[in-house]
């Protein structure tokens, strides 16, 4: 990691960029996968499958027989160590349920508003280089809860053509409705426009590759939501005196393997810690199964060197991570400041790991700098939200001069006289 030394605040923007790559080769690429998949449903799926995934398939649905022989293949220590991360993550969840609050604004007039399951959700869960099961925990867990009726949940498969066994646990205990092995942009397709077996949804959601990304951007054009604009996973570690530099090495390497394309980030006022860090980077380095994917992120990621708190809070927020760690004995110093990060973990204990699995919050949480507009999945992220208000005799009185005023000013003559009618229906009584 290179290591940048008290860069101007004028160099803060550009030293915050995020690699970018070609959009205009990659749009056409996935808007041909869609139409493919509109116009030709399952016969597409299949025929991307055998050539993405190289894997010929007779059906893209997994079997409630697959499901059970699943349950078997998954150790007893990880189905408990994922119950325990399902009712820390589903507490936590159930606690973001909003009270219904009525308001009466004007006497005679009361307003509130309700939270309303969206019915029919897609869940896109990578395969790849690793089978994300925790991301089921996380979407899966608050869809159930907000009471989504129907959680449709696509994957791609191996070259055996089957499904990791621990995915498929997971999804059976969270209560997806529907599995299948689909990955790609032509699983967003089939979640937005359907197919003969995959049911069109209303709302996409979770992570996955450049592909997959650009999908979910296009198919939200055609009126299919989506959770949130999602790129390479990424992390900046705020260090002082007080860190771990062993713990914040670690740290740095847990997201740094997510992918070649993943960035970390370690801004700090004392630059030796940052020297101790790198050191501990190259020992811890050649301990992992995933090496080279985190030597190439590596490649794309820096560290900063600062002269104040204040001014590594800044930089933070100017950079907006998808995680944000307070590696620090005194994280609460800190605080008051952030304004932009996805997740922040707090102290010396609190590793991003623990977010990532057990904790109880998401991790599908916005990338990219996008933390400055977007929050990551929530309870709300599974619910729209819609307004109710009644209007008695009294309210329209009270009200209805200031709305004919109002419209008349505007020259919408109807809207004026749906209040004028009411009026003189209530004087003649």
């Amino acid at each position: 990691m290179k290591t940048i030394k008290n860069p101007p605040i004028k160099e803060w923007t550009s030293i915050c960029k995020r690699a970018t790559f070609d959009q205009g080769n990659l749009e056409k690429k996935v808007i041909t996968i869609l139409e493919d998949v509109k116009q030709n449903k399952n016969e597409a799926l299949i025929r991307y499958t055998e050539l993405f995934d190289r894997v010929e398939l007779s059906s893209v649905e997994v079997t409630n027989e697959e499901i059970a022989l699943a349950k078997t293949l998954v150790s007893e220590e990880l189905q408990e160590a994922i119950q325990l991360a399902k009712s820390n993550i589903g507490m936590f969840h159930a606690s973001q349920k909003e009270q219904e609050t009525k308001v009466e604004t004007t006497r005679g007039i009361t307003c509130w508003r309700k939270s309303v399951a969206i019915d029919k959700v897609g869940l896109y869960i990578p395969g790849g280089t690793a089978p994300l099961f925790s991301t089921i925990l996380m979407l899966g867990i608050p869809a159930k809860i907000a009471g989504c009726k129907e959680i449709v949940l696509c994957t791609p498969p191996n070259v055996k053509g089957e499904i990791d066994p621990a995915i498929l646990y997971t999804a059976s205990l969270v209560g997806v409705t529907k599995i299948f092995k689909v990955g790609g942009a032509q699983a967003i397709a089939a979640m937005a426009y359907g197919t003969e077996t995959v049911p069109k949804v209303y709302k996409i959601l979770g992570p996955g590759n450049q592909y997959v990304t650009k999908a979910k951007e296009l198919v939200q054009q055609d009126g299919v939501a989506i959770d949130m604009p999602a790129g390479p996973s990424e992390v900046l570690v705020i260090a002082d005196e007080t860190s771990n530099p062993g713990f914040i090495a670690a740290d740095l390497l847990s997201q740094a393997e997510h992918g070649e394309d993943s960035q970390v980030v370690l801004v700090g006022t004392d630059e030796s810690v940052i020297e101790q860090v790198n050191n501990e980077l190259k020992l811890q380095l050649n301990l992992l199964d995933r090496k080279e994917i985190a030597e190439k992120a590596l490649g794309n990621s820096f560290s900063v060197v600062l002269n104040s708190k204040e001014q590594c809070i800044e930089f933070s927020n100017v950079y907006a991570p998808e995680h944000l760690i307070i590696a620090s004995l005194e994280p609460f110093n800190y605080i008051e400041g952030i304004t932009n990060a996805g997740s922040v973990f707090l102290g010396n204990y609190s590793c991003e790991s623990a977010g990532d699995y057990a904790s109880g919050t998401n991790h599908t949480l916005p990338t990219n700098g996008c933390a400055k507009n977007y929050s990551g999945v929530s309870l709300d992220s599974f619910v729209k939200k819609i307004t109710f208000q009644e209007v008695t005799q009294q309210g329209i009185l009270n009200i209805g001069n200031a709305i004919e005023l109002m419209a008349e000013a505007e020259g919408l003559q109807a809207h004026k006289n749906a209040v004028t009618i009411r009026l003189k229906e209530i004087n003649n009584v």
